[in-house]
């Protein structure tokens, strides 16, 4: 039996149940079902004393095939765990980071992602390292380099860097009347950076969501379409979601991307791709689309992930 500490966002703790979308909860109810002991936590709960890191945090049960928390705090020293799951949702704002520090003085306990390998990774900008598998881009702040990116490639996607889930990514084209408008709000008026890419014309058709369990890519995959009033995903229901497969070419690219986020204390990842391109690799809080997998492939993927995290998550690192 394991000693396993989740550090979900504080809107999943505030809704906290099986709730199927949820990545964290089929983990959570998997590990319960394991009889192991799993106890929640958010950002504001984590402290230092000293140089000794703790957690307030909560208990949780299985009942009715339903998971729930005891509702009495409790305190823990993190290193009295046995595994950590640090799984908070951006923005990686100060709070996030500030938490990330926390985890400098964590020393037993295996924690994924690793929270310092987080903090050293934006989702957006560090996607650069696979640059031979990314569309044309940059990032910068500037008004006129962005003007010059949009005048080469006509259509671009400006990104902040710090936001999940689509948030805050806009579309822009070349002769758009909003284009400096568009610019300077994304920018903060030049002072805030942002990715800039190429316009991938397959995005009407849906990215594909690749994920990486250390060092190798999963065989499941999904698609996330676009609604109709958007040129991107931005709702997580059955409607959007379909199932996908990943070519070849695409399985051999992606599994040196898995060996290198493994590498870097990154084992769960979801990358996003369309036309065999990365636009983002996501490494907070990864969904895994467990019940789509699930229903479109007939396994129990929970099953293979709290296989990986119980019995050699860390083996390659």
């Amino acid at each position: 039996m394991r000693k396993i500490l989740f550090v979900i966002d504080k809107i999943e703790l505030k809704y906290f149940e099986f709730n199927k979308l949820v990545t964290n909860f089929w983990i959570i109810k998997e590990f319960l079902e394991r009889k192991n002991q799993v106890y929640i936590t958010t950002i504001p709960n984590l402290s230092l004393k000293l140089d000794i890191a703790y957690t307030k945090c909560y208990e949780t049960f299985l009942s009715n095939n339903n998971i729930y928390y005891k509702d009495v705090t409790l305190e823990e020293k993190i290193d009295d765990f046995d595994l950590v799951m640090f799984r908070p949702d951006p923005p990686v704002d100060i709070d996030y980071i500030n938490a990330t520090y926390v985890f400098d003085f964590v020393t037993k306990p295996d924690v994924i992602n690793s929270p310092r390998a987080i903090r050293d990774f934006n989702e957006k900008l560090h996607s650069i390292y696979f640059k031979d598998l990314m569309s044309e881009n940059i990032v910068t702040s500037s008004l006129y380099d962005i003007e010059q990116f949009l005048a080469e490639h006509k259509k671009i996607v400006l990104k902040p860097l710090n936001r999940c889930f689509g948030s805050g990514v806009m579309y822009l084209y070349e002769g758009d009347p909003n284009t400096r408008t568009i610019i300077n709000t994304m920018t903060n008026n030049e002072t805030t950076l942002v990715m800039v890419q190429k316009f991938i014309s397959g995005v009407s058709g849906g990215d594909k969501r690749v994920l990486t369990l250390g060092d190798r890519v999963l065989n499941y995959c999904v698609k996330k379409l676009p609604t109709k009033d958007d040129f991107k995903f931005n709702t997580h229901n059955d409607n959007f979601i379909s199932k996908a497969v990943l070519s070849d070419e695409e399985f051999v690219n992606f599994s040196s991307v898995a060996k290198k986020l493994n590498s870097l204390g990154l084992p769960m990842a979801g990358l996003d791709v369309i036309d065999g391109k990365i636009i983002e690799v996501n490494v907070t809080s990864p969904c895994y689309f467990i019940k789509e997998i699930n229903n479109m492939y007939d396994v129990q993927l929970e099953k293979e992930i709290c296989d990986f995290l119980l019995t050699g998550a860390l083996l390659s690192l």
